[in-house]
């Protein structure tokens, strides 16, 4: 019996459908309590949340905006040699928002409960 070219693709098409049902839907048994254990995985991280976010994620984030800062401030100075008149409102929310990622890991974890 020779089967079509059509009728082997459906064939390995329903194979596939069935072997990624499988795998797909496989049930995972949590045995215990699922609150516990997910607590005492954020009690041991904790402190290394604390250090990379101080350490690496708000200076990054200074760094950046920063240089937007400085980059803005360079094109306010152009458009105002070529037009005449000054746009401070996206340099001072730059600057505001540079003032509050510097300060915020000051107050940040005492708002987070850490």
């Amino acid at each position: 019996m020779k089967l079509s070219k059509r009728t082997k693709m459906i064939m390995i098409a329903v194979a596939v459908v069935i072997v990624m049902t499988t795998f797909c839907s496989l049930t995972v048994f949590a045995d215990g309590e699922v609150a516990g254990a997910v607590e005492n995985t954020w009690n041991a991280a904790k402190g290394q949340i604390k250090t990379i976010v101080d350490n690496v994620v708000f200076p990054v984030i200074d760094v950046i905006l920063a240089i937007l800062l400085f980059v803005k401030l360079g094109m306010l100075y152009s458009d105002y040699r070529k037009h005449g008149q000054i746009e401070w409102t996206a340099p001072a929310i730059l600057f505001g928002c540079l003032i509050f990622t510097l300060t915020a890991p000051l107050y940040l974890w005492s708002i987070v409960g850490m």
